[in-house]
């Protein structure tokens, strides 16, 4: 840039904008204007300083060969796309006991592979929600586990989960398994859903063709009127049985909570057992997800919307991500897939490592799965107070080897079984995401690229000296910048480039896209 065809434009502006500010010191000693008018000079004098750089610059960029992508992006206006508030809908629970087919119906009515599904008992173990339609009905469906009697460990907190589904519910799917018929377990899954009083939907699942709908007859027996047979791996007699459900569906929603206006999605991502579930329930104030010791508790992606200082988020808790999706298999398999799914629809990962165990290989990848997402970053180092004296320099030195190219990220020390330092989560996350967000002026990037490049100069490649000619933000959610150059920009300088970005304009807590645009001059 101190090689541009304008430079001697821009150097007078300096000037100029110096011989300003040298007045404004002098009326300031006479006893002039006060400290804060003479800010909001500066301030203005600087944005004209900058205004007038980038148009000098633009109007020496147009002797070199553009193509339209080029224009396009030079043309184009930033503008940040505001989110819709969503309606209150009604909620509608589909319930039974364990391996009837309800995460197989759930899919089948949302219309693709959403709740994790195997061919064994016990894959759901929370309440998921899900946003569904039929026949121009918006509803919430809410996936639930299985519900047992007399059970005791994880099996019971997932009946737990279960009944809470239903007590928040505006009307519930009772599933039962034709082929096996009405047991004593469904019997008393009836009895808690007379005791709730909301409007029940008997589903006969597993009902594939004519023959078994003389089986679905018999469940007429349990009380709760029609029973619709339905093959839910199929898709047989779904239509009718949401027609009804739909219809007992209030037009009011009594549980359904509103959404409101774009609250930011937050992900808690990282290996099995690091404590996700419980970081949750500490920040929810509430057992809103299962936890146990086992490895793996969950496995559907769970929102949570959780208002914290003020200001709404969906908190989104994942299944643990194994060391390599490929040689998992079954629920664990499709759990991996719905976490990175979940990855991509936040806004922000917080990735969980245990403090107290050394820093894994899992751990590095869970993080780069966030940072390639193009995700807003905060690691949290999780059971803190599990960790002795003796782990801690140890651990500040896996930290520095193993995590040296995103030393960017915020670093938060907390337990989430106790509640120690989880109220430091917040600002963390508020700091990465206005970083995620944040653009920077045209002018005032061109300058300081202008002074970077003047003192630390481009290396000399094949006896040439590449030249930065003009640079853009193209877009945030992760700031992405585009550089016009007379030659290639090396990786080494362009890690430079972003490293004193972070330090200019404090880019904390989000990864950040360089590429450069290499552009030759018009023949004349």
């Amino acid at each position: 840039m101190t090689h541009d065809p304008s430079a001697s434009e821009a150097a007078a502006l300096d000037a100029t904008a110096r011989d300003d500010a040298a007045l404004d010191a002098t009326a300031l000693d006479a006893g002039g204007p006060a400290a804060p008018d003479l800010d909001l000079a500066a301030a203005l004098a600087e944005t004209e300083d900058d205004v007038a750089r980038e148009r000098a610059l633009r109007v020496g960029l147009e002797e070199f060969e553009l193509d339209e992508s080029d224009q396009a992006l030079l043309d184009s206006e930033w503008s940040e796309e505001e989110a819709e508030a969503e309606q209150a809908l009604p909620v509608l629970a589909v319930v039974g006991r364990p391996n009837v087919g309800k995460s197989t119906l759930v899919n089948r009515i949302l219309g693709r592979r959403e709740a994790v599904v195997a061919d064994k008992p016990g894959v759901t173990r929370d309440r998921v929600s899900y946003p569904a339609e039929w026949a121009g009905r918006r509803f919430t469906l809410v996936d639930t586990g299985g519900w047992e009697v007399d059970v005791a460990g994880i099996e019971s907190k997932v009946a737990e989960q279960a009944e809470v589904a239903i007590s928040l519910a505006d009307a519930v799917v009772f599933v039962v398994d034709a082929t096996v018929g009405a047991t004593a377990t469904d019997e008393r899954v009836v009895e808690l859903l007379r005791r709730s009083g909301k409007p029940v939907v008997l589903c006969a699942n597993k009902v594939d063709g004519a023959s078994g709908e003389a089986d679905a007859a018999y469940l007429w027996a349990l009380g709760l009127g029609e029973p619709y047979p339905v093959s839910a791996l199929h898709g047989r007699g779904t239509g009718d049985l949401l027609d009804a459900a739909v219809k007992a569906l209030p037009t009011t929603s009594e549980h359904g909570t509103l959404r409101p206006a774009g609250p930011r999605r937050v992900a808690l991502v990282g290996r099995p057992n690091v404590g996700k579930s419980s970081l949750l329930n500490k920040i929810a104030g509430a057992e809103r997800v299962v936890v146990d010791e086992i490895a793996g508790t969950t496995r559907d992606p769970v929102d949570e919307l959780i208002e914290l200082r003020g200001i709404p988020y969906w908190f989104v808790d994942t299944a643990g991500i194994r060391r390599r999706v490929h040689q998992t298999k079954g629920a664990d398999f499709y759990a991996s897939l719905r976490t990175q799914a979940a990855i991509e629809k936040a806004e922000i990962g917080v990735v969980l490592v245990d403090a107290s165990e050394p820093l894994t290989e899992q751990d590095i990848r869970v993080i780069q799965q966030v940072v390639d997402a193009g995700r807003a970053l905060v690691i949290a180092y999780n059971k803190w107070d599990l960790m002795d004296e003796d782990r801690r320099p140890f651990l500040e030195r896996e930290i520095e080897k193993e995590l040296v190219q995103i030393t960017w990220a915020p670093r938060v020390n907390l337990s989430a079984r106790t509640g120690w330092h989880s109220e430091r989560l917040v600002p963390a996350i508020e700091r990465s995401l206005a970083s995620w967000d944040r653009r920077v002026p045209t002018g005032k990037l061109n300058a300081f690229l202008g002074e970077l490049v003047a003192a630390h100069p481009h290396p000399l490649r094949g006896g040439k000296q590449s030249r930065i000619l003009f640079a853009t933000q193209a877009s945030t959610r992760p700031p992405r910048f585009v550089i016009f150059a007379t030659g290639f920009i090396e990786a080494g300088y362009r890690r430079f480039i972003e490293r004193r970005l972070r330090e200019t304009f404090g880019f904390e807590g989000t990864p950040i896209e360089i590429s450069v645009r290499v552009r030759e001059k018009r023949k004349r």
